[in-house]
């Protein structure tokens, strides 16, 4: 299932022809970090994903995440202007950050892990990010929360390094609203 933000597309899922559509404006991948001891929020107003998602056989399953970085927000104009510059996404090199899943498993009750490698200013990490899958109708919610060190990916780095000024951790949350994942 190929997924923008911003738009829903009618695609075809594994199983059994499925069709599968994010709910786009249901959908968002949203940050959070520390700057000077006080919690900054933000989001990414533009991603893409390749979803095949089938809780009948997670072997099956995949999950593939581009996520644009010069269209990171934090609500402030000069700010937002600075984050795509080389110390912090370096859009111009680095213009995209993806996720791509190896394996999804179950853990209990609505609980999955998504298995896979985060890439992000060209560093790629392996990482294990957890998902509860909530269903009303034929609804399904895909949410979750990963936090990533900043520096380790080289967000923020050179004079931004100091983590008294900006934290190194950074809570990533998302929430994918899809329809036609069939019963879970």
């Amino acid at each position: 299932m190929l997924v923008a933000a911003g738009l829903s597309l009618l695609v075809f899922g594994p199983v059994a022809w499925s069709q599968q559509a994010l709910v786009a404006p249901q959908s968002e991948i949203k940050f959070t970090f520390k700057q000077l001891g006080v919690p900054v929020s933000g989001h990414f107003k533009s991603f893409e994903a390749d979803v095949q998602l089938d809780p009948a056989d997670l072997a099956a399953s995949s999950v593939k995440l581009d996520v644009d970085t010069g269209s990171a927000t934090i609500g402030d104009a000069q700010t937002d202007a600075e984050l795509v510059k080389q110390p912090w996404f370096d859009t111009a090199q680095f213009p995209k950050a993806s996720f791509v899943s190896s394996s999804i498993k179950p853990l209990q009750d609505g609980q999955y892990e998504a298995d896979g490698t985060l890439t992000i200013k060209g560093v790629s990490s392996a990482v294990k990010v957890p998902v509860t899958l909530e269903q009303t109708g034929d609804v399904t919610v895909a949410s979750g929360r990963l936090p990533i060190q900043r520096l380790g990916y080289k967000i923020g780095d050179g004079d931004w390094s100091d983590t008294s000024v900006v934290a190194d951790e950074v809570q990533v949350q998302f929430k994918f609203t899809l329809t036609g994942v069939g019963k879970l």
